[in-house]
């Protein structure tokens, strides 16, 4: 279809769309390893990563995704036969305590539903219950790209105050740094991890890993160390040290430009770029919703996800309308994955993305829902641009 020539727009909750001056910074040749560019850009990075997680921190970067992220995570705090408590939100938390299981831990699910966020009421009541202290970390992701549930990770820290419970508290913001608020220092977070291809706008291939306090004292006996993943020599004094071996060059280039970025823009301006998109989207499928077919998948309008919105379509296959964006607009969407598979659409808006990308994608959308005669409320591009302009 001709419509669909000139550039496409990549909407899915990630890996999202990589800005020019990120990939120009990756075309250039290889470095020394051990002093010059490359060390004062590994610095600069460290810098940049607790400027993100906003934390005194310590951090490593790992060349691996946030797969990656969760066995250094896990393996630089914990034991063999210790208890993670895993807080179902939708998909993500439970698969990083699964592998934790993998590596010789045992996973406890703390039972949640897809369409809402974790009930930090819930983790209290269960945390009081472990009296002797059996459950040595509680493993939440800040923001669930599967079922799009934002959780309230400051309401989870005091939930575990208040059971008096000495557990870590480890965070998965993979989908959310640089998207949405996080403050690892002032909520108390002990681990927070990231990957760099979602809204740090880099390349698929970089993951960060941040240890607090509690974390870096824990790491002193725990003995599901790894060679690769450990910190004890990724601490040491050389610079290859804190890439356990050669690093990698141009994802760290990539990086820095991407974090050059975000300091051009603010990262609180960055924040609000994203809720302004979130919302936007959010009044576009309100006006859909009107034709009984989309919904919200999460119920709570506070326990939405600024990053990700993921819409259920009731009793009408989603895939011929993913078809209709990609194929005749030119506009990716996501599918909607595990428990809702084939029953959704994810839009992501996450990184480096605008108010014409965003809406863009909305009117692919609606445009698709009119030429496929699926029922829908009409004008919900409008309410988004009624809202944008509102909002200005």
């Amino acid at each position: 279809m001709t419509l669909r020539n000139g550039k496409e727009f990549l909407m899915i909750p990630g890996p999202t769309s990589v800005p020019d001056d990120v990939l120009r910074a990756m075309h250039r040749p290889a470095v020394d390893i051990y002093e010059g560019p490359l060390v004062e850009t590994t610095a600069f990075c460290m810098d940049g990563i607790r400027r993100l997680f906003r934390t005194k921190g310590r951090p490593y970067i790992y060349a691996a995704n946030g797969h990656g992220a969760w066995d250094a995570a896990l393996s630089n705090t914990l034991s063999r036969g210790d208890k993670v408590l895993v807080l179902e939100s939708g998909r993500f938390a439970i698969g990083w305590g699964e592998a934790g299981e993998i590596a010789g831990l045992s996973m406890e699910i703390l039972k949640g539903e897809w369409h809402k966020p974790v009930d930090p009421a819930a983790v209290e009541n269960r945390l009081k219950q472990d009296r002797g202290g059996e459950i040595k970390a509680v493993l939440v992701v800040q923001v669930d790209t599967a079922s799009g549930a934002w959780n309230d990770i400051a309401a989870i820290r005091k939930a575990m105050d208040a059971a008096g419970h000495e557990a870590l508290l480890m965070v998965d913001t993979i989908a959310s740094l640089g998207c949405m608020p996080f403050e690892m220092d002032d909520w108390g977070v002990d681990v927070a991890l990231t990957g760099a291809q979602k809204g740090l706008m880099t390349p698929p291939g970089l993951s960060f890993v941040v240890a607090g306090k509690r974390a870096t004292k824990a790491h002193a006996t725990a003995n599901l160390r790894t060679n690769y993943m450990d910190w004890t020599f990724r601490d040491g004094p050389e610079h290859y040290h804190k890439y356990c071996g050669t690093p990698p060059e141009h994802l760290l280039f990539a990086f820095r430009a991407a974090l050059e970025l975000i300091d051009a823009e603010g990262l609180e301006n960055v924040w609000h770029r994203h809720a302004l998109l979130a919302e936007a989207t959010r009044k576009a499928i309100d006006v859909w919703a009107e034709g009984g077919v989309l919904e919200m998948n999460i119920t709570e309008q506070t326990g939405r996800s600024d990053s990700v919105t993921v819409v259920r379509l009731r009793n009408v296959d989603p895939a011929p309308l993913r078809a209709f964006t990609k194929d005749v607009c030119g506009v990716t969407i996501g599918g909607a994955i595990g428990e809702l598979s084939g029953k959704g659409i994810r839009i992501g808006h996450m990184g480096h993305v605008n108010a014409v990308m965003l809406l863009g994608t909305l009117s692919a959308i609606e445009l698709g829902l009119a030429k496929l005669d699926i029922p829908h409320g009409k004008g919900g591009v409008q309410a988004a641009i009624d809202y944008l302009g509102g909002a200005l």
